[in-house]
């Protein structure tokens, strides 16, 4: 299908489009998937199946020690240079070798500790016991995905999204008819192996031409470069997800594991829409503002950006707040319609947090890891005790009151680092 002109000629929404076409795709499938899983496992499983899919985010920032904005910074930066290439690689893969190790160990020998933790059972030890064995399959498709972005193959990521994501989606059905939410949970652990499989398929090719692994060596020439997004990865992945499962679990305590699936369920609808962004700052963002070189480019990148997105933005989440019950009833049932109240507190939150990070991404690009620490774990540790405070109050509601007003603050604190290069004189950034 060819895309209008005035689309081809602006590439931020050229990749914003390729994307939707990918995000729609998955949308339609995710609301089959939803929609059975909450028939057949109810409000506990989806809180389950949230539990897992947090981990699987932790392990995928572990597995190669957060590395992957980096990959894509020095990717872009070395595309032509065989010399750096291999200096990144070979930091890459020691880095990556050693943490997928102790981290098979830890999942293989804590198997029993940690279903107890996440599901208060000891009946789901097997699934962290085959997350064991897909760990360092898990961390080559980060690794590869950070080439992807650093290349900008956008076209090349939509097809490998639509195919592993059908091919995952038509196993997790199958293991959840033929085994509830146990064949659920291994459905999403064994995942990471198809994904593997569908990007050797697809881009293997263009892979090795950027990643000789022949050459590579036992060195880090790289480690210093690279342990900044290690930290950066720490907090925007491994932290998060991390509050989210305790937050969730909190949730399960104090007030009841139904209402954790009803709150697990609004976020996965928020990272459903949210996806139709997501790809824009990997590919596009991250990329174009390691390039620039003065305050003046940057404020003309961002008033370029707002310009073509906030519009798209604004009224996709008119339309979803519009349809939210509509939403609940066809991704989920009846027995989820109480998080209607929720949707105006996360759209906002979600929307606040856009606008953030195209602002924070500078950060990234820049290598200016101490502002995107700082501003991140402020925001998180901010949503984690004022979210529980006003769910004293507010009950599951509170949680999503608490992540709105960190998302302001989150802002704000963005907005008082960055005032020189968004509002002061021109200078080298």
């Amino acid at each position: 299908m060819k895309l209008p002109q005035f689309i081809t000629n602006n590439l931020i929404l050229k990749i914003t489009s390729l994307n939707s076409v990918v995000v729609g795709f998955r949308l339609l499938i995710s609301l089959v998937v939803q929609n059975l899983l909450a028939q057949f496992t109810g409000q506990a499983g989806i809180a389950k199946v949230g539990q897992i899919r947090n981990l699987s985010e932790i392990l995928s920032s572990l597995s190669s020690l957060g590395v992957f904005n980096g990959i894509v910074k020095y990717v872009s930066e070395y595309k032509s240079d065989e010399v750096g290439l291999k200096k990144l690689f070979s930091t890459v893969y020691v880095l990556s070798l050693l943490a997928t190790f102790i981290l098979s160990l830890a999942l293989f020998f804590g198997a029993t500790q940690l279903s107890v933790w996440l599901f208060f059972s000891e009946d789901f030890t097997f699934v962290f016991q085959l997350l064991a064995v897909t760990a360092p399959f898990i961390a080559m498709n980060r690794i590869f995905y950070g080439v992807i972005s650093g290349l900008k193959a956008y076209k090349v990521n939509s097809k490998i999204e639509i195919i592993w994501y059908s091919l995952a989606s038509i196993l997790l059905l199958f293991c959840l008819y033929s085994h509830n939410i146990e064949g659920v949970l291994f459905a999403i652990a064994i995942t990471p192996i198809i994904q593997f499989l569908i990007t050797l398929l697809l881009f293997g090719k263009t892979l090795s031409e950027y990643i000789n692994f022949k050459k590579l060596s036992f060195q880090t020439p790289m480690l210093k470069n690279l342990l900044g997004f290690t930290l950066i990865s720490f907090v925007a992945t491994v932290c998060y997800n991390f509050v989210q499962i305790n937050l969730r679990t909190i949730i399960s305590n104090q007030i009841s594991e139904n209402e954790a699936g009803v709150w697990t369920a609004m976020s996965s609808i928020s990272k459903i829409y949210m996806q139709f962004l997501l790809t824009v700052f990997t590919i596009y963002i991250l990329p174009k503002y390691a390039e620039l070189k003065f305050s003046i480019e940057f404020r003309t990148e961002i008033k370029k950006i707002y310009k073509t997105l906030l519009p798209l933005v604004i009224s996709g989440m008119i339309v979803v707040f519009f349809a939210k019950e509509f939403l609940i009833l066809k991704i989920y049932n009846e027995m989820f319609l109480g998080m209607t109240v929720l949707f105006k507190w996360h759209l906002m939150a979600d929307f606040i947090h856009f606008v953030a990070n195209i602002l924070s991404f500078k950060f990234l690009a820049k290598n200016e890891i101490n502002y995107f620490v700082f501003t991140q774990l402020f925001g998180l540790v901010f949503y984690y005790f004022v979210g529980q405070l006003l769910m004293v109050s507010f009950g599951v509601e509170g949680i999503v009151m608490g992540l709105f007003f960190s998302k302001i603050v989150y802002l704000l604190a963005v907005i008082l680092i960055l005032r020189h290069d968004l509002f002061g004189k021109n200078r080298p950034i």
